[in-house]
């Protein structure tokens, strides 16, 4: 019984982990994504996103500081997933955590074109013999390459969902409406970015969809998050409760 007590624990902290990391990536995707790109980037006009990229270098640096903070509690976030989800089924679960870390390198990699996007807004001294028009529309380049490579990156994310949303589902201690958010959240995921992907010339039909389906996306991982903090993996007062609470798959 100590042993339970003890694996209690730890899924506790796990549990923790996972909630604190979650609400802290929700926050700076948040901040990078919302405030800084769909602040400075305007859609069409090269010109206009360079000149506010170099008159907010400042928020640039914060923006990208961000996202780097974003893929830290991505891994995070997949290491505390497998620890609390391990008891219901173990290669599940390490299925659910190698596939958020494969979301985690491709976003890393979309994040270096951030980081190249400083180079020209920086200094001008490396590109003096280039046109401004040229310039303007290599950071474009980037930009929609960092856009093209996450998105791409958040299909592999979609799959990790419905791993976790599935493991939650068939749980007896999550609540129900936090996996069937997260399976619909992994549907969205999945459906939205194979369109953005392989469906560019449909992009206003994508966009009217990714609209309809922002709640459940929005509120899918964050959801279990917030119940993580408060809920997961708690000792329960009496330890008789606890073979109750443990859902180890049959």
């Amino acid at each position: 019984m100590a042993n339970v007590v003890e694996e209690q624990s730890y899924q506790r902290k796990s549990a923790l982990t996972a909630g604190i990391s979650l609400i802290i990536m929700t926050l700076a995707a948040f901040f990078s994504y919302g405030l800084v790109l769909g602040r400075l980037v305007v859609q069409g006009d090269p010109s206009a996103t360079f000149n506010n990229l170099m008159s907010s270098n400042t928020l640039v640096h914060a923006g990208i500081l961000g996202w780097l903070i974003v893929l830290i509690c991505d891994i995070v976030v997949a290491w505390s997933f497998y620890i609390f989800l391990k008891p219901f089924n173990k290669n599940l679960s390490l299925l659910a955590a190698w596939l958020r870390l494969a979301y985690a390198s491709i976003l890393g990699i979309a994040i270096l074109n951030l980081i190249f996007v400083l180079i020209p807004t920086n200094s001008m001294d490396y590109f003096s013999l280039i046109k401004m028009n040229q310039l303007q529309a290599y950071v474009e380049l980037l930009l929609e390459a960092f856009n093209m490579i996450w998105s791409m990156g958040l299909i592999i994310f979609g799959g990790h969902l419905m791993i976790v949303g599935y493991l939650a589902f068939k749980s007896d201690i999550i609540p129900k409406v936090v996996s069937i958010l997260l399976l619909m959240a992994s549907i969205s995921y999945i459906i939205i970015h194979l369109c953005y992907t392989f469906l560019p010339h449909y992009d206003g039909i994508t966009t009217m969809l990714e609209s309809i389906l922002s709640v459940p996306m929005s509120l899918g991982e964050l959801g279990f998050g917030i119940w993580l903090l408060f809920k997961g993996g708690k000792v329960p007062k009496s330890v008789g409760q606890l073979p109750k609470l443990l859902c180890f798959a049959s």
